[in-house]
């Protein structure tokens, strides 16, 4: 996992790039941590079902993905730009059909929508960085997002919990609104262009040749794979915690918002101490530690839903333990997996985020096989930080090889 360092002049300064690289990352998870503490109230609102409201978290993260896949190599085609602006007013339409919902159906349909228009979030700021920075400074970069990005996970679920309680679940809409006009304006005045636009790009054949190319190089696949498995299990727990905490352990909405401040406090701690030790310890270190910790929070979070009466300590120690290590090995992962494709940061950023979404849409449509939620929480997210460490491991093996 090595790249070279930058040597032009990079177009934004790297405080603005990381400030804006943040506000864009933060879409996607605070997308989902406001909506989370709603959603056994949506079930009761609308008269549906828990699968059903499932169904809507699940559609999100399909949209997500998929639409990575065309965010990236529009950003690459038209410019960062223009795709951001034009996905942001995506996202926006949805959130304002969601929060005009008469029945379950329109929310369905809000959320996906959502899902498509938050898509260039990560994708763009991924691709942001890599344009104008490598090596250490981009991995610098990308922890300073991960400590920003971290603030708005972690009131996530608090807002939409007193939101909830006070105003009921529209509101919950009303602030994904908020939130995502305020990004819209930011990147119209903030955002410049850091690509060299090139309409080829969107050629289906060049599409498919860059996507091709990128998936059989496992420069670029063991990175993403350890990226699916540990972030992809962050966002497929989302779809569970709700029922497992609230219905199985018995807290009440605000209450789960204000105990995922653990997850997220995690999250936090992990990228502060990261930091504070980076000049001491290099990415590869980095990446070892994290997925030791990813490792150690599965196989606790796999014993103790099946071996302990479960309470919220039992539930949010090993989530706690998983955090904090996704903390330590995203930044060197992510700046080390896009390093040697820098003519199609977009494509790359894209692909390695619906590989990372894509593991989180798996683990929820996975999670609706099981009947008790907490023994699909105990049972897949474990497999997922497993998976990651697989990836992590078979890297190694192949690292040491060449």
């Amino acid at each position: 996992m090595r790249s070279a360092e930058a040597t032009e002049p990079p177009i934004m300064s790297e405080r603005r790039t990381t400030v804006l690289g943040a506000l864009l990352t933060a879409i996607g998870p605070v997308s989902m941590a406001v909506y989370t503490p709603a959603m056994p109230e949506l079930v009761r609102a609308f008269g549906t079902t828990e699968s059903a409201i499932k169904l809507s978290l699940s559609l999100y993260f399909g949209g997500f993905a998929i639409a990575q896949l065309l965010a990236g190599p529009v950003s690459d085609a038209f410019g960062r730009r223009k795709a951001t602006i034009g996905f942001l007013a995506i996202y926006v339409l949805g959130s304002l059909i969601a929060a005009l919902a008469i029945d379950v159906n329109w929310i369905l349909v809000g959320r996906l929508i959502q899902g498509i228009g938050a898509s260039v979030g990560v994708t763009v700021a991924r691709a942001a960085v890599r344009d104008q920075f490598v090596g250490s400074q981009a991995a610098r970069i990308m922890n300073m997002i991960g400590i920003i990005l971290a603030i708005g996970p972690a009131l996530g679920p608090t807002l939409g919990g007193l939101a909830l309680s006070a105003f009921g679940w529209q509101a919950i809409f009303l602030l994904m609104i908020a939130f995502g006009g305020a990004a819209l304006l930011a990147c119209i005045f903030l955002l410049k262009e850091t690509a060299v636009p090139d309409r080829s790009r969107l050629k289906p054949l060049t599409l498919v040749r860059t996507y091709a190319g990128l998936i059989t190089d496992l420069r670029f696949l063991l990175p993403s794979l350890i990226l699916g498995g540990s972030i992809g299990a962050l966002y497929a727990q989302g779809t569970m915690l709700p029922f497992v905490l609230i219905n199985v352990v018995g807290l009440s909405p605000t209450e789960f918002g204000l105990g995922m401040l653990a997850q997220t406090g995690s999250y936090l701690t992990g990228s502060i101490v990261l930091r504070m030790i980076s000049k001491r310890i290099s990415g590869p270190a980095a990446v070892s530690i994290g997925v030791g910790f990813c490792g150690i929070g599965g196989l606790l979070m796999l014993l103790f839903v099946h071996l302990l009466q479960p309470t919220f300590l039992s539930i949010m120690v090993p989530v706690g333990i998983c955090t904090f290590g996704i903390a330590f090995l995203s930044p060197h992962v992510v700046t080390s997996g896009l390093a040697a494709f820098p003519k199609v940061a977009g494509s790359a950023s894209a692909l390695m985020g619906f590989i990372q979404m894509g593991g989180g849409f798996a683990g929820g449509l996975a999670a609706s096989a099981f009947t008790s939620p907490l023994t699909s929480f105990g049972t897949i997210i474990p497999l997922m930080e497993f998976t990651a460490v697989a990836g992590y491991l078979a890297h190694r093996f192949i690292s040491r090889r060449q």
